[in-house]
C-alpha cells in the first residue's frame, strides 16, 4: 500500500481542527495571540490639536512678516492646557504634546524666537498649521484599526493601548500535554546506566510548542508498559488538553505501545506511516476532542515531524492563518542523488553569496544525530522521486530559527 504523502496527511490534520473559543485577555498578555473580534478605537488620537514641537503658539497673521514682537501671555505643557485664548500680537509658550490654545493656529519653534521677559521676537515666518498635529491625525473614535484574525505584534499592542483597550478578545491558547516513552530514557542530569540514554525529545517539543504560544504540560517519561502508557493518556485527558503529543513507541516493535494504548482508550486513527524522511512512523488520530500526535523517538525525526505537523496544528487552533512553515528557494552547494518515494528533509547549512543563498546538506543525515540538527540553518526539501541535482541548481528550503 502506498504511503500517505505529507501534504495529504497535513490536510487531514488541519481539516479536523478549528480555532479555539475566544476569551478576554489582559493587553499585556496578548502579544502573539490572535484577535477573535475586530477592535475599534474607543477614543480619538490625538484628542485635540496639539503641538508637535517646543516653541510658541501664535496666530499665523502675526508671524507672516518678520521680524516681529509678540507678548507671552501664558504657558502650555503636555497635560496642562491653557485656559485663556491667544489674541492679536500675543503668544503662549508651548511644549511638545501641549493642546493648542484657543485663537492660535501655528507654532513658532523656539529656535526661531528670542525671548526677553514676557516678550519674544520672531525671526522666521510660520504658516498656518505649521508644527501642529491635528485632532484625529492618527485615528478617530469608532474606527476599526485591528481586525479579527490578526496575530498581535508589539506594535499592535501599542496601538490597542492607545485606542484605550485594557483587554482584548483573543483565541484561547492551545493546551498541549507531552510525554516520552521508553525504558531506556533517563532525564538530563542523570548518570545513564548501560543501555540507557538521556531523554531530549520532550524538551525540544515543549520548547517548540511554547514558542508557538501553546501552554504545555510535561507528563515526563513513561516506561514500556501498556498500563503505564494508558495511565499517561488518561492523565492528559483529565487535564482537558487540546493536543496530546507523544515521542517514541509509535512503531511496530514489541515495546511500541503508544498506538495500542490509544486504541484501548477509544482513539480514532487517521493515519500512521507517511512518505516522509525522517519521520515515517508518524501517528495522528482523535481521542474525543483531543488531537493525538505521535512522533518517532529518533530526535531528528521527532523535531521534523513536530515542525511539519505540530506547529501548523497549534497555529490553526490559535486562530492563525499562516500555518505551515514557509518554503523558500536557494542554490545547491553540492550535488544530490535522485530521491526515492519519500519527501526528504535534509539538515543543511546556508551561506550567502553574490548570486544568492547557497545551501549545503550535511554529509551524514542519520536521524539520531542532534549536533547537525542544532547547527543546521535550514531543512533542504527533496520531493519524492526528485531527479539527481547538480550544485548551482535551485532547490527548496525551510529556514530554521537561529
Amino acid at each position: 500500500m502506498a504511503l500517505l504523502s505529507v501534504a495529504e496527511a497535513l490536510e487531514r490534520v488541519l481539516t479536523q481542527a478549528a480555532p479555539l473559543a475566544a476569551e478576554e485577555a489582559p493587553l499585556g498578555e496578548a502579544c502573539g495571540r490572535v484577535l477573535a473580534a475586530d477592535l475599534k478605537a474607543l477614543r480619538t488620537q490625538p484628542p485635540a490639536d496639539v503641538s508637535a514641537m517646543d516653541g510658541y503658539a501664535v496666530r499665523s497673521p502675526d508671524v507672516a512678516n518678520v521680524p516681529t514682537q509678540l507678548k507671552v501671555i501664558g504657558e502650555v505643557s503636555a497635560g496642562r492646557p491653557f485656559a485663556g485664548a491667544v489674541g492679536p500680537g500675543e503668544a503662549a509658550r508651548i511644549f511638545t504634546g501641549g493642546v493648542m490654545p484657543a485663537g492660535a493656529d501655528t507654532i513658532v519653534i523656539q529656535e526661531h524666537a528670542k525671548r526677553d521677559g514676557d516678550r519674544i521676537e520672531v525671526e522666521k515666518p510660520a504658516t498656518r498649521g505649521r508644527h501642529i498635529r491635528a485632532q484625529g491625525l492618527d485615528f478617530k473614535a469608532g474606527e476599526t484599526l485591528l481586525s479579527a484574525g490578526r496575530r498581535l505584534t508589539a506594535r499592535d499592542i501599542a496601538l490597542a493601548a492607545a485606542m484605550n483597550h485594557p483587554r482584548v478578545r483573543v483565541h484561547r491558547r492551545p493546551r498541549v500535554a507531552v510525554f516520552a516513552t521508553g525504558d531506556e530514557l533517563v532525564p538530563p542530569g542523570t548518570q545513564p546506566a548501560p543501555g540507557q540514554i538521556v531523554s531530549s525529545n520532550t524538551f525540544a517539543l515543549t520548547a517548540l510548542a511554547r514558542a508557538e504560544g501553546a501552554q504545555v504540560e510535561d507528563l515526563g517519561i513513561v516506561g514500556d508498559r501498556l498500563d503505564a502508557t494508558v495511565a499517561a493518556v488518561r492523565r492528559a485527558r483529565d487535564l482537558g488538553v487540546d493536543i496530546l503529543l507523544t515521542s517514541g513507541g509509535a512503531s511496530v516493535g514489541d515495546y511500541d505501545l503508544v498506538q495500542k494504548a490509544f486504541t484501548a482508550e477509544g482513539m480514532t486513527l487517521s493515519f500512521w506511516k507517511l512518505a516522509l524522511r525522517p519521520g515515517r512512523p508518524l501517528m495522528y488520530g482523535r481521542l474525543g476532542a483531543i488531537h493525538v500526535l505521535g512522533v518517532p523517538g529518533n530526535p531528528v525525526s521527532a523535531f521534523v515531524c513536530a515542525l511539519l505537523f505540530l506547529v501548523p496544528l497549534i497555529r490553526r487552533l490559535a486562530g492563525r492563518s499562516d500555518l505551515a512553515p514557509r518554503t523558500q528557494t536557494a542554490l545547491l552547494g553540492c550535488d544530490l542523488a535522485e530521491n526515492d518515494e519519500r519527501v526528504d528533509y535534509l539538515r543543511a547549512t546556508l551561506k550567502h553569496s553574490p548570486d544568492g543563498d547557497v545551501v549545503t546538506a550535511f554529509p551524514i543525515q542519520d536521524s539520531s544525530m542532534m549536533a547537525p540538527l542544532a547547527n543546521a540553518d535550514c531543512l533542504l526539501v527533496r520531493e519524492p522521486f526528485a531527479p539527481a541535482a547538480k550544485a548551482g541548481s535551485r532547490c527548496a528550503i525551510i529556514r530554521l530559527e537561529r
